[in-house]
């Protein structure tokens, strides 16, 4: 009888675990907003930053530790973009499951082709990613190219739930699709447009809608300007104007803003991801608001 309640017990956990949630840990909102997507009640997804926080700058907390020490996967970007605390979290958690290598590992970053590939590295150019830009969030075709990739990857370490996640991609890209060609018409007149940029965060919007970026308000990358740069990035303007000049919602506003009122031209602050405004509630709305933004600047 004994023996019988034991077997019954054991039974009993392993079903509850196999019920349980998939435990998620997403370095940024935006894949936060995938995950959950793509898991819906059958994942619980902890966001290890904030839409207002630099993600290249983030203090490996112990609340941090804990959530991926329990974790069953990690998706962040990869790109070097969480080089400053991710290889510390991960050592700190000492977590099998979401180590690199494992497939409880996912980096967003590998499922598409990087922009701005250096040649060489040297750190006196300032905060050059080895791997290429990793802002990959910015272009939503990015987004369906790494859901696909990381629907395949939940169904890998979840395997009884794989036609449930097959599902919830099958109805994210359709609405994803249909999202996109309506994006891309109201996008239509922004093609073309010169824009100058804070800082190197939007390459992967300006291939998809066709800006053109004239100047950078920052003399490297992570280099704040000086106001001797400034002059001559106004001095640009003259000689080649741009309609707006744009920052994250998560950057200090003050050079954009400088150049905003000298230039004349309108400072846009985009949301960047998810939770950036009050209006980029998810990954849908997150594009609703930067278009928004950006054809209320043109008119």
């Amino acid at each position: 009888m004994k023996l019988l309640s034991t077997l019954m017990m054991c039974m009993l956990l392993l079903f509850t675990r196999g019920a349980a949630a998939l435990e998620v840990f997403a370095c940024e909102p935006e894949w936060a907003a995938l995950a959950q997507e793509l898991g819906g009640d059958r994942v619980e997804v902890f966001t290890a930053t904030a839409a207002l926080q630099d993600p290249h700058r983030i203090e490996a907390r112990p609340t941090l530790i804990a959530k991926l020490r329990q974790a069953d996967l990690l998706v962040c970007t990869g790109a070097d973009l969480e080089a400053a605390w991710l290889p510390l979290l991960l050592r700190k958690a000492g977590n099998d499951r979401v180590r690199p290598g494992r497939p409880g590992h996912f980096l967003a970053a590998e499922q598409v082709q990087l922009k701005e590939i250096p040649t060489h590295l040297d750190r006196a150019e300032g905060d050059v990613h080895a791997f290429g830009n990793p802002h990959i969030q910015t272009d939503p075709r990015n987004i369906a190219t790494v859901a696909q990739v990381l629907t395949q990857r939940l169904a890998e370490i979840d395997a009884a739930r794989s036609a449930f996640y097959a599902e919830r991609h099958r109805a994210f890209a359709a609405r994803w699709q249909a999202a996109m060609q309506r994006w891309e018409q109201q996008a239509a007149p922004l093609r073309g447009t010169p824009i100058v940029v804070q800082h190197k965060s939007w390459v992967y919007l300006q291939d998809w809608l066709g800006l053109v970026e004239v100047a950078t308000l920052e003399p490297k990358p992570g280099v704040p300007p000086s106001s001797g740069y400034l002059a001559e990035v106004l001095t640009q303007q003259h000689q080649q104007p741009a309609r707006m000049v744009i920052r994250a919602a998560y950057q200090d506003g003050r050079s954009s803003e400088w150049l905003s009122k000298q230039a004349g031209i309108p400072a846009v602050e985009l949301p960047f991801t998810v939770g950036g405004n009050d209006n980029a509630k998810d990954l849908f709305t997150l594009f609703d608001a930067t278009l928004t933004q950006l054809l209320a600047a043109i008119k």
